[in-house]
């Protein structure tokens, strides 16, 4: 754990170094909050695929190569639907012609998610993606 971190029954946060190795522990750490919850296990994949992405995305994208910054997670289960925040304080959403990803993560993640906002991060520094899962579908 790193010392930026919030736990509950209810709640999860963690601030990491933006690199691969973080990805994994992270989107578990979700997971588990969720089952918890009683999450439905379809939503239970498509949160795991949806968070890895999220988190994906601020390791490949955020930071200029070689410079590795904060990758912000919290989690949060409220009423019937959990909450992911993904954030980060790079660049921000900018265009790259040099981008080795396909350009298929967030709409994958919009997808797989209930709800998507996506936004500048406080003071304009980086981004915050917010995602939504109904904890039980049907």
């Amino acid at each position: 754990m790193g010392p930026e971190e919030a736990r509950s029954p209810a709640a999860f946060g963690r601030t990491v170094p933006a690199v691969a190795e973080n990805v994994a522990p992270l989107r578990h750490a979700v997971v588990r909050l969720a089952e918890r919850s009683g999450v439905d296990e379809d939503v239970a994949t498509d949160l795991a695929l949806a968070v890895g992405e999220a988190c994906a995305n601020v390791v490949v994208h955020a930071y200029p190569p070689g410079d590795i910054g904060p990758l912000i997670l919290h989690a949060e289960v409220l009423e019937e639907e959990i909450r992911v925040h993904v954030s980060d304080q790079g660049r921000g959403m900018t265009p790259r012609p040099d981008s080795p990803g396909l350009g298929l993560g967030l709409p994958l993640i919009a997808n797989l998610a209930d709800h998507l906002e996506i936004s500048d991060g406080p003071g304009n520094i980086g981004t915050v993606l917010m995602m939504a899962f109904r904890l039980r579908r049907g």
